[in-house]
C-alpha cells in the first residue's frame, strides 16, 4: 500500500494531472472532513422530508411514469434496491480498469458536493472498493442515457450492494466474497440514494477522458518519431524557428516546432 498514491479530494477541484494519475494506476483516496460535513447537512434535508412526510420525487415516489405514486416509508429501501436491480442490464466487455477507476472517483467528488441527499456510509463504500483495488464488472454496452449513465452506473452501485461481480488482481469474483475479504460491509440503500449514485454522468466523462488521454499519448509518440526521422535524415531545424511560428499565432504550432527544436538540439548525427 506504501507504493500507492494518496490523494485527497476536493470537491470541485479535480484537475488533469490528477485525473491521469487515478486512470493510470490504483489510488488511495480520501475527503476532506468539511465534505462530510456538507454530506451530512443534505442528508439531514432526505430525513426532513420523510419526517414530514412531503412528497418529493425520487425520495418516496415512484419513477418516471410513476412519479405521482407514493411509496410507503417502509418500502423506501426496496424501491432504491430494484431500481438498481432493474436498470443493471448491460452487456458486452467489462469496461478497463482504469476506466471504472476514473468512474467510482467521479462519483465520490459528485457526492462529496453535498447536494445528493446521501449518507456519508454511500462515499465511504466508494472510497472502501477504490482503496482496496476492488473493481466493478461494469458492461461496456447498454444505458438509457435520459438522466444519466443509469445501466453502467447501477452495476457499479450492485458492487457496493455485495451483488455482481467484481475484478481484483484481474480475476473476477462475486462481489460479496470481494467485500468480506477486505473487511467491508455491503450496503442498503436508503431513500435517494440509488437515484443519486445512477443519476450523472460518470461513465461517459471517464470514457471520454480516456479518450483525451490516448490522443494526448498519440501526440507526443507522433512528436518523438518526428524528431527521430529529421535527425535521421540530417533535416534542417530552420523550419522550427520560433519566429516563423510566432508570426502564424497557431498555438499547437507553436509547440510542437518548440518541442522539435527541444529534441533535436545538441544531435551527434546532425
Amino acid at each position: 500500500m506504501s507504493n500507492i498514491k494518496q490523494l485527497t479530494l476536493h470537491p470541485r477541484q479535480l484537475s488533469f494531472k490528477m485525473l491521469r494519475d487515478i486512470y493510470d494506476q490504483p489510488v488511495v483516496l480520501s475527503l476532506p472532513e468539511s465534505a462530510y460535513a456538507d454530506i451530512d447537512a443534505s442528508h439531514n434535508n432526505v430525513k426532513t422530508i420523510i419526517e414530514r412526510d412531503k412528497s418529493a420525487y425520487g425520495i418516496n415516489t415512484g419513477f418516471g411514469l410513476l412519479a405521482k405514486t407514493r411509496i410507503s416509508d417502509d418500502q423506501l429501501e426496496l424501491l432504491q434496491r430494484n431500481l438498481i436491480i432493474s436498470h443493471s442490464v448491460g452487456t458486452g466487455d467489462a469496461l478497463p480498469e482504469g476506466v471504472v477507476r476514473l468512474i467510482m472517483v467521479m462519483k465520490v467528488a459528485s457526492l462529496a458536493q453535498g447536494v445528493s441527499g446521501v449518507r456519508r456510509e454511500v462515499v465511504d463504500s466508494l472510497l472502501g472498493l477504490i482503496n482496496n483495488q476492488i473493481t466493478p464488472n461494469i458492461p461496456a454496452k447498454g444505458s438509457v442515457g435520459a438522466s444519466g449513465d443509469l445501466a453502467p452506473l447501477s452495476h457499479m452501485t450492485l458492487a457496493m450492494m455485495g451483488e455482481g461481480d467484481v475484478f481484483v488482481a484481474g480475476k473476477k469474483v462475486p462481489a460479496a466474497d470481494a467485500l468480506a475479504k477486505h473487511g467491508l460491509e455491503p450496503i442498503t440503500l436508503a431513500a435517494k440514494e440509488g437515484l443519486a449514485l445512477i443519476n450523472g454522468t460518470q461513465v461517459s466523462t471517464a470514457l471520454a477522458l480516456r479518450g483525451y488521454f490516448l490522443a494526448r499519448d498519440l501526440l507526443e509518440t507522433a512528436t518523438i518519431v518526428g524528431s527521430l526521422s529529421i535527425d535521421a535524415a540530417k533535416g534542417s531545424d530552420s523550419p522550427f524557428d520560433a519566429r516563423i511560428h510566432e508570426v502564424r499565432g497557431h498555438h499547437g504550432q507553436i509547440e510542437i516546432a518548440k518541442a522539435h527544436r527541444q529534441l533535436i538540439k545538441g544531435s551527434a548525427i546532425r
